[in-house]
């Protein structure tokens, strides 16, 4: 069997102007990065939002979220892409719209993120890696920041910052867990303020949220001189715009903010651009792909990180309430595998049937069935199919969605690409005109802690809250100072429903600790960091970087 990467070098792309041309867009509307990449230009991209504006001329979206992640895999990207091309099987006019994969997973223990076997976006190793270089810029971005709040500390700190409450963290692309704590300014006066401070991940960044939630150059600028840095010696705010630099920290961004056009292996167009994720950031693409999609697909398909704990309440919670739209309906995918780990499998023993372990690890997919209700949108499971995968199985699968009121239906793009999802594809259509309830969790008007209460009770099923430290009094302040109807962005593990990566399945009545709360006022919403979550992963011990490489014709190997 070819491996991912290998399928993907096989592939004969079209250039991607006749990829565009499939949506109305002509190479006018293009800004060409070699013969497969292309970015829209800005005033393509204000006609497209235009269009996506008013509700009787944008398509219908999809989003795909899945159940709680396991070591066996579920493939959310691959259904998400085999979807895209299933609908264009059964002649709809289908758009994909994905996250840009992070250097840190490719590097560690995901591998590529371009969906896989014959559901895939490519090019994939220029989408895996340096692609149009919108993650560098977010990055380099970030780090000016930096680099000029520790200037002006230098340079006599006419703001009176106060070095102890600076709160902006400098970033890079990859896991490094060396650079979660470090001390710099070190080496004599003239090497800086001496302080202590802190690396995320560029993708959890709040440049990345920004740049996937703002629209147009004037409201990234917005957002920009929004961001809270730090406070001064009184305990005010002092934010990034107060040090006159916002217009050169947009100029480094004012083609990220663009979105990025690419293809299926099968020719569908897809939008890949923005790459937060959901366990530590709001895990959707950005807004300007998916109106862009929006604009000039009947069908759009659209993922959102991890489970529908995180990236699925994220994207209704926070991207549908700042961009103005909702979904038509919800594909929730699940493996057999992982639910039967859900039940108590071991990995080594998934091959074998068990419907014992398979209904008791039903009750994790449930609980995110139950949660997709709650948002008022219809939705169906898409089971992706393992050879491993019995008849029995299956049925049982079939017969428990069934008994919860959502359609299971295989979804076999991985081994044939959209020929195998065209079942899911007219099962979506189908539920795309059922009607839609949607509303989000919780009301801006309420109170931070009002606002985690419903969702960890509502969504994660816990107990009670356990608000640790400072955060209460953090949130208090935050509503004092004018922040009150801000949504939420909770930081939490992606390997549990709850807090703790170790509660499989469906636990519930447990204490949901809020360890931290942090102001991303330039994004315009408050993270919660829930119990042992880093902001900065590391690497495992064999790292997916030890499998890549590239021989002399720059050909590139290993990669997933």
């Amino acid at each position: 069997m070819l491996s991912d990467i290998e399928i993907a070098q096989q592939n004969k792309m079209a250039s991607i102007t006749e990829v565009a041309k499939k949506i109305g867009l002509s190479e006018d509307d293009l800004e060409l990065y070699g013969k497969y990449k292309a970015k829209i230009t800005m005033p393509t991209l204000r006609k497209l939002q235009e269009k996506a504006a008013n509700p009787s001329k944008r398509g219908k979206l999809i989003l795909v979220t899945a159940i709680t992640p396991t070591p066996a895999g579920e493939g959310k990207s691959t259904v998400s892409i085999g979807l895209a091309d299933g609908l264009r099987g059964i002649g709809e006019k289908s758009v994909v719209a994905l996250r840009e994969p992070s250097l840190g997973p490719c590097f560690g223990v995901k591998g590529g993120a371009c969906g896989g076997g014959y559901a895939q976006i490519v090019p994939m190793e220029d989408i895996n890696l340096h692609f149009t270089g919108d993650l560098h810029a977010i990055s380099i971005a970030n780090n000016l920041i930096a680099a000029i709040i520790d200037n002006h500390l230098q340079q006599g700190n006419a703001l009176n910052i106060d070095p102890r409450t600076i709160s902006w963290k400098r970033c890079v692309d990859l896991n490094d867990r060396a650079l979660r704590n470090i001390v710099i300014g070190m080496g004599g006066k003239l090497q800086g303020v001496p302080r202590e401070d802190h690396f995320t991940i560029a993708v959890a960044s709040e440049i990345m949220a920004i740049i996937c939630l703002s629209k147009s150059i004037k409201e990234l600028k917005d957002r920009i001189s929004r961001i809270v840095i730090a406070q001064n010696y009184n305990k005010e705010d002092v934010t990034f715009g107060q040090l006159n630099c916002t217009g050169a920290i947009a100029a480094l961004l004012k083609d990220a903010i663009r979105p990025n056009l690419v293809q299926t292996l099968e020719k569908t167009p897809a939008f890949v651009h923005g790459g937060p994720f959901a366990n530590i950031a709001h895990g959707c693409n950005s807004i300007n792909a998916t109106l862009s999609a929006l604009a000039t697909g009947d069908y759009v398909v659209t993922e959102a990180g991890f489970a529908a704990d995180l990236g699925a309440e994220k994207f209704m919670d926070i991207k549908c309430r700042s961009a103005g739209i909702a979904p038509n309906a919800v594909v929730i995918v699940a493996t057999i595998r992982a639910l039967k780990m859900h039940g108590g499998v071991p990995k080594t023993e998934l091959a074998d049937e068990n419907l014992f372990a398979l209904e008791k690890g039903f009750e994790n997919l449930a609980t995110h069935i139950e949660n997709i209700k709650k948002f008022g949108v219809p939705a169906v499971v898409a089971v992706n199919k393992f050879v491993t995968d019995t008849d029995k199985e299956i049925a049982k699968l079939k017969e428990l969605c069934d008994n919860y009121g959502v359609k299971a239906v295989l979804s076999e793009g991985w081994e044939f690409g959209g020929k195998g999802t065209r079942e899911l594809a007219k099962t979506v259509v189908e539920i795309c005109e059922e009607e839609s309830n949607f509303h989000f969790m919780y009301e801006d008007h309420m109170s931070f802690k009002e606002k985690i209460e419903t969702l960890a009770k509502e969504i994660y099923r816990a107990g009670s809250v356990e608000f640790q430290g400072t955060s209460l009094k953090k949130l208090k302040e935050f509503e004092e100072k004018g922040y009150g109807n801000l949504p939420i962005c909770v930081a939490k593990t992606q390997s549990s429903i709850s807090h703790d990566p170790k509660a499989i399945g469906a636990p519930k009545d447990f204490v949901f600790p809020v360890r931290d709360v942090q102001l991303y006022a330039g994004a315009g919403f408050v993270v919660i960091l829930a119990g042992d979550i880093m902001t900065m992963p590391g690497l495992p011990k064999v790292p997916a970087a030890e499998s890549i490489d590239v021989d002399d014709d720059g050909i590139i190997s290993g990669l997933f």
